[in-house]
């Protein structure tokens, strides 16, 4: 992906970077992902307009791709390197997982709904991404075989904090994603150490919910 100063959102975009500057987001490799993954590619049509709003929008599916800063913060709590594996739960169409490719050495990424996992594989592919591997499957099991992670991100909230996920971690890795109901949820980290986890609160946000065995049933 190479965006230039000629590209017709290239001021959109400064802005959004900014605005994440200015809500605390350090870390500049995030940054230089933000500013390199084209947000107004990653929604519908209709809404390209308002690609580069900090907020939410609506994708197919009934589901979001988030709002700059959470993916930005997100991103950042990982702790991620070029040298590690990344699973993500919940590619959505794929934003969240270009921004990934850029600070993680591979990233395993799983989304529930076929639709979505579809869109999301093609504008991977359009982005010449090579280091993604994409499946359609309940995120909330994880993704067993390429464990352990070094980070697990997921964007849907699930009920408690999914075992499942916190077994694929390595030690030392960190786990990012809401907790909670649809009317009251927490980000949080959990940071897997060799005496169990520790787990830090991250501020109040709101997210779909995590459909799975492991998640919410409905």
């Amino acid at each position: 992906m190479s965006l230039t100063a000629t590209d017709p959102y290239h001021f959109a975009r400064q802005r959004m970077l900014n605005s994440l500057r200015l809500k605390g987001v350090r870390d500049e490799r995030v940054l230089k992902a933000m500013a390199s993954v084209p947000r107004h590619l990653f929604v519908e049509e209709a809404l390209t307009c308002k690609a580069y709003g900090d907020h939410p929008l609506p994708i197919p599916g009934g589901q979001t791709i988030s709002q700059p800063y959470m993916v930005a913060k997100m991103t950042e709590l990982l702790e991620v390197t070029k040298k590690d594996r990344v699973l993500e739960v919940g590619a959505g169409s794929g934003y969240q997982t270009a921004v990934l490719s850029h600070v993680a050495g591979l990233i395993f990424s799983i989304e529930r709904i076929e639709e979505l996992t579809r869109l999301a594989k093609a504008r991977i592919r359009q982005f010449n991404i090579d280091n993604v591997i994409m499946r359609c499957s309940d995120g909330s099991l994880g993704w067993s075989e390429h464990a352990p992670y070094k980070g697990i991100l997921a964007a849907a909230a699930a009920p408690d904090i999914p075992t499942a996920l916190v077994e694929q971690l390595e030690i030392g890795g960190c786990l990012v994603l809401p907790i909670g109901t649809e009317q009251d949820q927490r980000l949080i980290r959990v940071r897997k150490i060799r005496q169990g986890t520790t787990v830090e609160d991250h501020g109040g946000v709101v997210f779909v919910k995590m459909i799975g065995r492991q998640g919410w049933n409905k």
